[in-house]
């Protein structure tokens, strides 16, 4: 651990621990986000309740058989919009989406504290594989692993 010279030096920590941590920083925003929920039942409440509108209303509900609710049915377009316009309702209109948002950016300002204080010079990084950059990069190697697996089962069928 040690203090970044400038901005660019800590940017350069940040990204080469991200690499390196980045399991770990996800696994400490699911806590965060957890502590933070946990902490405020009210807003847990709140999310359990939208997640059952969501389950029995629109996931769990056969395609087939229309929504009635007080003798009038309601198309899976019409069921869709109300939930969406619910969830926006329930995350940005009331105290969940500050509380979400604020647990966030608790746990993004923990992890870009310890990326820029965190010397990556002892990591073990490998340098012949190409960086995986961009958002849920992390996927990728599995998801490639796995069609590499299957192309040539795929290939012996035809």
């Amino acid at each position: 651990m040690a203090r970044p010279d400038n901005l660019t030096d800590a940017y350069s920590r940040i990204r080469k621990n991200l690499s390196y941590f980045k399991v770990n920083y996800i696994t400490l925003l699911v806590v965060v986000l957890a502590f933070s929920i946990l902490s405020h039942p009210l807003s847990l409440l709140v999310l359990l309740g939208l997640l059952a509108a969501w389950v029995f209303l629109y996931l769990f509900r056969p395609s087939d058989q229309p929504l009635v609710i007080f003798g009038r049915t309601f198309s899976d377009r019409e069921t869709l919009g109300a939930l969406v316009v619910l969830t926006v309702f329930v995350v940005f209109l009331t105290s969940v989406g500050s509380l979400l948002i604020s647990a966030l950016l608790v746990g993004v300002a923990i992890v870009c504290i310890h990326g820029a204080f965190r010397v990556p010079e002892d990591l073990f990084l490998d340098d012949q594989e190409p960086a995986n950059t961009g958002f849920l990069s992390f996927l990728g190697g599995a998801a490639s692993s796995a069609a590499a697996a299957a192309a040539p089962a795929v290939a012996s069928r035809v």
